[in-house]
């Protein structure tokens, strides 16, 4: 029987629905814009061969059931996605929905590239209804969404993904950079900490780019690190987790290990994490499935590869490199962290846990 809580969502979907996506006015002209999306995936949406690269003396596990855990807080982390449903984005979105149903999860994290090649011009933009309402139409995806910007969310207008906000009533950015605590379990007493941070302004490079730079110059980056150092060092003893999502890695076993833009964001965050204590990086960027572990006490995660697959390679300090359309399963306990990669078929194709 449909719940009263059930009815207020499909109810909420169908306003925005209406509000917003049929303006005729604004559809036709985005309609350009639209045909440009299309040719543009239709010309670089070939994807590389499926890979799975594990270190040295890891032998390589079929895939599998997905691990349940009791008592845990679940969440699912996906990015580099929004391509009208083209290049695999319906089949991973499937494989969401069902994961989500199957392990009761109860938000998603997007690590960016919500919207390509170019981002979206304002909030009412028909990209949000072809590449997010409409393709992630699951009830298990009705929850909340947790979005920070990447490189190609920057081409045209960042902020008309915050303005979404307050259309959408799963869709959550409040600002460029913003943090939450979640209860693992429901119990107010064991948190995670989840600082959404964007990598965009700390990278110099982009600040001289005809597409970025209009939206990043003006950016406030002394601001935004004493905002991230003043939410990690909180003293707060119910937290058990910090992590930090935001769209650029520090490592990479994908085809920017030495870019300027990975080493931009190391050189800028590093110092950070290492002193303040973060359990976790997830970010995107790199089409790919990534668990690096360098020294120190942060994890790395990529989870980009919810639209497109590229290349990948082992790396110093790589647990595990994926070349294959997937998302991540984060399980949550007071002492132990499960993340599971998920492959398009919903398969776990790797599990990791990491203890306190």
């Amino acid at each position: 029987m449909l719940q009263e809580r059930d009815f207020c969502i499909y109810c909420e979907l169908f306003k925005t629905t209406n509000s917003i996506f049929f303006d005729l006015e604004t559809f036709a002209t985005n309609t350009m814009r639209i045909i440009f999306s299309i040719a543009f995936l239709f010309c670089f949406g070939l994807s590389a061969k499926s890979q799975l690269l594990l270190k040295s003396g890891v032998p390589n596990a079929p895939a599998g059931k997905l691990i349940k855990v009791d008592s845990s807080l679940n969440f699912i982390a996906m990015g580099d996605w929004g391509r009208n449903g083209a290049d695999h984005q319906k089949q991973v979105a499937a494989a969401m929905g069902r994961t989500a149903s199957d392990i009761k999860a109860q938000f998603i994290i997007s690590t960016g590239d919500n919207f390509y090649p170019s981002g979206v011009i304002s909030a009412q933009d028909p990209l949000f209804r072809y590449s997010f309402e409409d393709i992630y139409t699951d009830f298990s995806l009705q929850w909340d969404w947790y979005v920070v910007l990447g490189n190609h969310d920057y081409k045209s207008n960042p902020d008309a993904e915050v303005e979404y906000s307050k259309i959408s009533r799963r869709w959550k950015m409040p600002a460029r950079y913003f943090s939450k605590k979640f209860a693992i379990n429901g119990d107010a007493q064991n948190q995670v900490l989840i600082a959404f941070i964007d990598t965009n302004p700390l990278i110099p490079e982009f600040y001289k780019n005809a597409e970025y730079g209009p939206n990043v110059k003006g950016q406030d980056t002394v601001a935004q690190k004493k905002w991230l150092i003043k939410t990690l060092e909180d003293k707060d003893p119910s937290i058990k987790w910090r992590i930090v999502v935001g769209h650029h890695p520090m490592y990479t076993g994908g085809s920017r290990t030495d870019a300027y833009d990975t080493k931009a964001v190391r050189n800028s965050l590093k110092a950070v994490f290492d002193k303040y204590g973060v359990d976790v990086y997830l970010t995107g960027h790199e089409h790919s499935l990534q668990y690096i572990k360098p020294d120190g006490q942060t994890h790395h995660f990529i989870s980009g590869a919810a639209s497109e697959k590229t290349p990948v390679k082992l790396i110093p300090g790589a647990e595990m490199v994926a070349s294959e359309y997937g998302f991540m399963l984060f399980s949550v306990q007071r002492n132990q962290l499960l993340v599971q990669v998920v492959n398009e078929k919903g398969e776990a194709i790797y599990h990791t846990t990491i203890k306190k």
